[in-house]
């Protein structure tokens, strides 16, 4: 049986973010979930063995509430902290949450796009952002903290503007961290590239 690839978005997408990873991937069966940023949240279990991939915020939801046994879990662009700590000085500082979370509530289209862009996708979001949805996961991404787990493999963005490449070096071993050029979006930036590695380490597990 072919395996089943979930996949859970991060901050500020929808089970969209995927379109490209999935069709660099025709033989294998996906089930992208989806947190409810503009719309109805749409998690179903997966109802057989499956592999859990995440992107971004996407794997810390994963790791926080473990909604199914997976076979093994895909950080992409992910982290397993994202906020600054005393042990953790490679986190993105507090402020730099708050600086976002004031733009979220003050004008929350123009905060998305601005994201959004800064990830390099010049896209304009959805027209229906639920922003209490958006403001509960940034007070996530400030208290969560679900070390010392580690995903099965990670991949990372050496430009990665979101999360910066120290923050993933702390976080991911070596020998589970395979490294790209690109930014925050390699699901969509280099979606063959994504789709090789996965490719690869399934032939492992």
């Amino acid at each position: 049986m072919k395996p089943l690839l979930v996949l859970l978005h991060g901050w500020g997408y929808d089970a969209s973010f995927w379109q490209p990873l999935i069709a660099a991937m025709p033989d294998m069966d996906f089930l992208a979930w989806d947190l409810g940023y503009y719309g109805e949240p749409a998690l179903p279990p997966p109802g057989r063995d499956a592999i859990a991939i995440g992107h971004s915020y996407g794997v810390l939801w994963l790791l926080r509430h473990r909604p199914f046994d997976w076979r093994g879990l895909v950080s992409v662009n992910g982290f397993t902290r994202y906020a600054q700590a005393p042990d953790l000085p490679q986190g993105v500082p507090l402020p730099q949450i708050d600086r976002l979370t004031a733009s979220l509530k003050e004008d929350g289209l123009g905060c998305l796009a601005g994201f959004r862009q800064r990830c390099g996708d010049m896209v304009p979001p959805p027209e229906t952002p639920d922003a209490e949805k958006l403001l509960d996961s940034l007070d996530h991404l400030r208290h969560w903290d679900e070390r010392p787990a580690v995903p099965d493999l990670a991949l990372c963005g050496e430009a990665d503007k979101v999360v910066p490449a120290p923050l993933s070096r702390a976080l991911f071993p070596d020998g589970i961290t395979r490294w790209h050029a690109g930014g925050h979006l390699l699901p969509r930036q280099d979606p063959e590239w994504c789709a090789g590695e996965i490719r690869t380490w399934l032939k492992r597990v």
